[in-house]
């Protein structure tokens, strides 16, 4: 094979990217009864040297995931996380890359039953800069879509079909002018961003929406909490946040895998705080990143060295 494909792991094997392919008919396909994570490798261009953030953590999750769609697998969490590392390996980037994994239910029918229907697994990677490119600050609005109920599809899952909400509050904030957009729950309480959690900086305080609010429960958002109380001594208040609380906001910032931690500068066109990013927010996403890069070795036990310098891809074949 040549040094310069992509790879994939796709039902049980290596194999080039253009070759991981399902049929029309599968399952997931039709009915979105598949499960995802999404997981970042950091690459240190002065070290010369790829991280992946929180690998076991994030494959954790990806089995919590996979029990409440009935989903089951061969491999072990450790296992995935070795063919996690071995396709980054195999795949050789020098840039941040995006890994995801994928969990999904195989049958080729008709019918959205979960029960008699196989499991099969796939991962890939590609490039990945930053979510937002580049903007220093979000304006956002609030969502005319609520976030999807735990009783209709539970979004502490990383459920493929429930991203169709994701997909219908992101587009309409987009096509109206905005960056992104913050959704409600059904009692009308802030849940969090179209796919990113959201904290808020008030009187002082650093707040952040409870797991009963209908969110994901995010790795990053704890690395947040972990981090501003360990780094700078502010304990996160983890309550219920009224829509109206995040217009006298004095901060507010995202969370997560792809968007990092980005501050939002802009509710429903009410300007939060100053309008500009705000001090907590720089100083955690500063940290994060520093933390994501391997600059900050206390924190090394979040990380997973990939390779380092510029011999790699010898593992390929």
């Amino acid at each position: 094979m040549s040094e310069t494909k992509t790879y994939a792991y796709f039902e049980g094997k290596f194999v080039p990217i253009e070759d991981a392919k399902v049929n029309i008919m599968t399952h997931a396909f039709l009915y979105g009864t598949a499960v995802f994570e999404g997981i970042r490798a950091y690459w240190n261009d002065k070290q010369e040297e790829m991280y992946i953030f929180r690998l076991r953590e994030h494959i954790e999750r990806l089995f919590d995931s996979m029990k409440i769609l009935d989903l089951s697998l061969k491999y072990s969490i450790d296992e995935l996380c070795k063919l996690a590392v071995e396709l980054v390996k195999r795949n050789a980037p020098r840039t941040d890359t995006y890994i995801r994994p994928s969990a999904y239910k195989a049958a080729q029918r008709i019918g959205p039953g979960l029960h008699d229907n196989p499991s099969e697994f796939c991962m890939f990677t590609v490039p990945f800069g930053d979510y937002f490119h580049g903007a220093p600050g979000l304006k956002v609005q609030i969502s005319s879509w609520r976030r999807v109920e735990d009783n209709a599809i539970p979004a502490r899952g990383k459920i493929v079909g429930a991203y169709a909400n994701t997909a219908l509050a992101k587009t309409d904030a987009v096509r109206a002018g905005f960056d992104d957009c913050i959704v409600l729950s059904e009692n009308g309480h802030v849940s969090e961003g179209s796919a990113m959690n959201l904290f808020m900086v008030r009187q002082g305080k650093l707040i952040t929406t409870p797991v009963s609010a209908n969110i994901l429960e995010g790795i990053t958002r704890a690395s947040v909490m972990e981090i501003a109380e360990a780094e700078f001594g502010w304990k996160t208040e983890v309550r219920e946040i009224d829509r109206s609380e995040l217009y006298l906001a004095d901060e507010l910032f995202f969370s997560g895998t792809g968007a990092q931690v980005t501050p939002v500068i802009e509710v429903d066109r009410r300007r939060i705080g100053t309008g500009d990013v705000g001090a907590i927010s720089a100083k955690i996403k500063d940290t994060y990143l520093q933390i994501c890069r391997g600059e900050m070795p206390k924190y090394n036990r979040w990380l997973t060295p990939v390779y380092k310098g510029t011999k790699v891809g010898a593992t390929r074949s």
